[in-house]
């Protein structure tokens, strides 16, 4: 299972595939703009000039598209991911998606021969970039197990979440909470500012407090900059945070936060624009109350300072003992 096919080459997906060639398997890319799979066919992978023709070429097709709505044509148009598919070969989606949608489209996979896994990522680009990503994988344990090698290429912790579907409900859920985290700290550092507190020293303060977070640790770090730049954009966010809200409808489940932040979200667009990085979204609070919130010696892109290491898969029940219930 040495044959990769990889569609979708943005921030986090031309990063993933970057992963794959780099660690010696045949990679055949594809993506609407060519320039993005330049640094990877200068590098020895292949180019393919449909779906249909990566899944041919392939083994295990990966997908990392921006929408289900996307990937719905990428699958399912007549030279789609699906009509290249047979027996013996995988779809692994890394997308953030609907998970009904992944169900619908693992369906039709089935039909063909093939299996299917949506396997999100969760840790930054930066992360993505090194191989040291978190991935969800939601499917069948046979299909993990077969998967699982190339996952331990891309990503360091892989936890398997069940079946298909499973992985993209929980990634929702964790961008949901780390949009909430992004608001919370606008408001923090907005407040600190206006407060008279030196901003290195509130950074500092947070970092080694109970409020610390991954979010604080990156996304603070370009907003004190001014960069704003996390390589992820206010209509990516505006699309989870609303996947987030329709698994909650679906369950009948009334929240206070997520309809605030999709407010705050909308409005961000309309001010900034869709592509605007969503970290600038402080920009709203800073225009609100007159001020800059800027401190120097801050980074204006995250790194990740981690070597690359090999991945494994994390045991969700390592710390459970029946025998202590």
């Amino acid at each position: 299972m040495n044959k990769i096919g990889f569609i979708g080459l943005g921030n986090v997906g031309s990063k993933l595939a970057g992963s794959i060639l780099r660690n010696g398997l045949d990679l055949t890319v594809l993506d609407l703009d060519k320039s993005a799979a330049k640094p990877l066919l200068e590098k020895g992978a292949h180019w393919a000039d449909s779906p249909k023709l990566v899944a041919k070429a392939a083994d295990i097709v990966v997908t990392c598209l921006p929408s289900p709505a996307v990937c719905r044509t990428v699958m399912e148009a007549e030279d789609g991911v699906i009509a290249g598919l047979g027996a013996g070969k995988f779809w692994v989606e890394m997308s953030t998606t609907d998970a009904a949608e992944v169900r619908r489209l693992g369906e039709l996979v089935t039909a063909t021969g093939g299996a299917a896994a949506d396997c999100p990522v969760s840790g930054g680009c930066h992360r993505a970039e090194t191989g040291n990503i978190a991935i969800l994988a939601g499917c069948d344990r046979s299909v993990f197990e077969r998967i699982l090698p190339l996952l331990k290429i891309m990503g360091r912790r892989i936890l398997h979440t069940g079946e298909l579907g499973s992985a993209s409900t929980l990634k929702v859920m964790t961008n949901y909470l780390a949009t909430a985290n992004l608001v919370a700290l606008c408001e923090a550092l907005v407040t600190a500012k206006k407060a008279g507190l030196d901003l290195n020293t509130t950074y500092e303060a947070i970092r080694i407090s109970s409020g610390n977070s991954f979010v604080h640790e990156t996304e603070s770090q370009v907003i004190l900059n001014g960069s704003r730049d996390i390589n992820f954009t206010m209509d990516l966010v505006l699309k989870d945070i609303s996947l987030f809200q329709a698994i909650a409808n679906s369950a009948n489940v009334q929240l206070e936060i997520s309809p605030l932040l999709i407010e705050i979200f909308e409005d961000g667009i309309a001010r900034y624009g869709e592509r605007e990085w969503s970290p600038n979204i402080i920009r709203r609070l800073e225009e609100a109350n007159g001020i800059d919130v800027l401190a120097p010696g801050f980074p204006a892109q995250m790194v990740d300072d981690e070597a690359e290491e090999p991945g494994y898969e994390v045991d969700a029940f390592a710390r459970y003992s029946p025998a202590e219930n």
